[in-house]
């Protein structure tokens, strides 16, 4: 273990929640992810160091829970941390759903709570409890005997904690994407829901796109033969969102001051990895990433704020574009990208390709071998009928009523709760939500060495060998 890691095993045994910078910001945990090491002088050094990047995975806190289903709730009972705008679009959906209680509602801002309460009791059911006299209130909300499930819509530094203190409480934990920015959360995470027997599910919502489902139907019959390839990523012009003195601007924007790598790889990778069956097979191996130089935000604050303006002041380090490549035991591959700061249409690129064809979304069109006329793409239209999936066919008309990314919020949460109430397993779980956390943290690693491969935890330690 190199002198960096060793440093933030010992910072992780003593995390202190520290109020983040500027008015009216929600309070911030620091992030434990590494930086400041500076880059081996060659590539010789990079790899001999590379050995010890990932120390080794630690024992299993209890009986795995791939594959653990849910006991069956007649009712869901949840309580909300976080009702900003993301948290009350997922509250919209949660109340739209049959079985669904709303118990609880958290957030340091009291008149977001109020809302809250106002749009469950304008929906017919009573009025929750309102937590927000102070920034550790979700552990008041999580110690409640009335709540089944806790739904985490924060800042990204405080997703650990919150998810920890639902399930040491005896609640299963929904959590905003990424489920963790560094990976001793990640395993920590892991270790919790072993460890109490409840299950912590990642809130990635674009595993439920229309696309998304009809692809991954497309991929169970065999229609692309044997996959060997994957791209994915979250391009999304967010500058004016960042620089904003309002919602995710009081926090977002500050990860670029310190951390330099894909700070957000869950969108695009989320649906691939359910492609390639990662964890059902399959599990990402290794990483090689690589960061652009930093220039679109600076460029941007520069321009649309003036001279006195403390943004002028804020020196941002995260590269505009970072790619990474990750390989699976397999042998497979997936390219994954970054870029929140260009000017760019929004792509997440959704591609998987094998031995008889590929698809591509953003335009979402496909290439099959011997049935697409010339080397052409067509449209997918054709497949719809034959490869859409179920949940869209039952539940999609409302699903696109109620909006919240064309209808796959809703999804989510609908089949979330349907799985609680019909005894399942989630569709996604805990070693998902390490695993898809994870090339965050990762990226920062082999940024820092110059581009060194690092190795990739297997959080499942060795189950995803046992799973179909």
């Amino acid at each position: 273990m190199n002198n960096d890691e060793s440093k933030d095993r010992r910072k992780s045994s003593r995390r202190r929640f520290l109020q983040g910078a500027g008015a009216g910001t929600a309070g911030l945990i620091l992030s434990e992810a590494l930086r400041g090491a500076t880059p081996p002088d060659s590539t010789t050094e990079a790899n001999a160091a590379n050995a010890a990047l990932t120390p080794p995975e630690p024992a299993p806190a209890a009986a795995t829970m791939m594959g653990v289903p849910f006991d069956r709730y007649e009712r869901v009972r949840v309580g909300i941390v976080g009702v900003g705008l993301r948290g009350s679009s997922l509250l919209r959906d949660l109340l739209a759903i049959d079985g669904v209680e709303i118990k609880a509602l958290c957030d340091i801002v009291p008149e977001k709570v109020a809302r809250g309460q106002k749009q469950v009791t304008d929906a017919g059911q009573p009025e929750p409890a309102g937590y927000s006299n102070s920034e550790r209130d979700f552990e008041l909300l999580s110690s409640r005997g009335d709540i089944d499930l806790a739904y985490i819509a924060t800042p990204w530094d405080w997703h650990v904690p919150m998810a920890i203190a639902a399930m040491r409480n005896g609640k299963h934990a929904a959590v905003e994407v990424p489920a963790a920015t560094t990976l001793d959360h990640c395993w920590d995470l892991v270790n919790t829901s072993e460890r109490t027997r409840r299950h912590c599910i990642m809130l990635e919502n674009v595993c439920y796109g229309y696309n998304e489902m009809m692809v991954l139907n497309m991929v169970r019959d065999g229609l692309f033969g044997e996959l060997t390839h994957g791209e994915a990523a979250y391009i999304h012009d967010l500058r004016g969102i960042l620089t904003e003195d309002a919602n995710e601007g009081l926090w977002r924007r500050f990860p670029h001051m310190r951390r330099n790598g894909n700070l957000y790889p869950t969108h695009g990778l989320g649906p691939v990895a359910q492609y390639l069956g990662i964890h059902h097979g399959d599990r990402f191996e290794v990483q090689v990433s690589m960061s652009s130089l930093e220039h679109s935000l600076t460029e941007y604050v520069r321009e649309n704020y003036p001279a006195d303006n403390p943004k002028r002041q804020e020196k941002y380090v995260c590269g505009d574009m970072n790619t990474s490549l990750v390989r699976t035991a397999r042998g497979r591959t997936v390219m994954l990208q970054h870029d929140v700061v260009s000017p760019r249409p929004y792509d997440r690129i959704n591609l998987i390709s094998g031995t008889k064809g590929i698809f591509q979304d953003y335009p979402p069109r496909i290439y099959l071998d011997g049935k697409s006329e010339g080397h052409r793409w067509q449209s997918i239209d054709p497949f719809k009928e034959q490869y859409e999936h179920p949940l869209w066919k039952r539940v999609g008309e409302l699903a696109r009523k109620l909006g919240g990314h064309g209808g796959m919020d809703f999804i989510m949460s609908y089949r979330l709760i349907e799985c609680m109430r019909e005894g399942l397993p989630p569709d996604m779980d805990v070693y998902d939500a390490a695993a898809w956390s994870a090339p965050g943290p990762l990226s920062e690693q082999s940024v820092r060495r110059g581009s060194a491969p690092v190795k990739f935890p297997d959080f499942t330690r060795g189950q995803w060998q046992r799973r179909a």
